[in-house]
């Protein structure tokens, strides 16, 4: 039926909704429909581009520190007596410490009092504080040892070595703790000398402090 024969219908008394508030209606749902779309595409758009500028805001942060921390070890790591990979410090073994000792070498002290500055340094423009973890190759303890029980105390003692030496050296005492992890994660291979050298090291990471809620003194 044409819209000419509903309203003669209409005009000739015969009952029903005018085909015009009957198309109204219908637009304005269409442009409801519309209009809600509209909204959730702008909504989903808005919510990657926040997540978009977030992760490229966390990797240029990354980048900064990373560059920061190469500025502030330029020296050392120049002469290769430290490695950056990952923002992670590392430090063999044979420069800190003789075979099963946790006992610095005169080597290693040197070493740790130069970058105990840079690294003060460093963290002083940053929310971070530093975990100096202490690593070994899966080779047990010498046996017949009374000074170590096995590797991860060998890899606690010497941390907290490096940790208190770097104190020592000006680093504030509250931006840095010791972590050991004797054999476990290993950078290379523990089935030749080469690689089982290369696992004997200890780190020196940089990390975010931990959050004390407020109203709490840390302890």
């Amino acid at each position: 039926m044409s819209i000419d024969e509903l309203d003669a219908g209409a005009d000739n008394g015969e009952a029903g909704v005018p085909v015009w508030a009957v198309f109204g209606d219908l637009m304005a749902g269409l442009l409801g429909a519309f209009v809600l779309i509209l909204a959730c595409s702008l909504g989903v758009q808005l919510q990657l581009s926040t997540e978009l500028d977030a992760e490229v805001s966390k990797r240029q942060a990354e980048e900064q520190r990373r560059t920061a921390l190469e500025k502030a070890l330029a020296i050392p790591l120049a002469d290769g007596r430290v490695t950056l990979r990952d923002g992670r410090i590392g430090i063999s073994n044979s420069v800190l410490f003789a075979a099963g000792s946790d006992q610095l070498q005169g080597e290693g002290v040197q070493l740790l009092k130069s970058l105990a500055a840079p690294l003060t340094a460093y963290l002083g423009a940053r929310d971070e504080i530093l975990m100096v973890s202490g690593f070994t190759d899966d080779r047990l303890v010498r046996d017949g040892s009374k000074q170590m029980a096995d590797n991860w105390e060998l890899s606690a003692r010497r941390a907290l070595t490096v940790t208190r030496a770097l104190i020592d050296a000006g680093l504030p005492s509250s931006s840095v703790f010791a972590a050991a992890f004797g054999s476990e994660q290993p950078v290379a291979s523990n089935a030749d000398a080469k690689g089982r050298a290369m696992n004997r090291r200890v780190e020196i990471t940089p990390t975010p402090k931990p959050i004390v809620p407020k109203g709490q003194q840390p302890a």
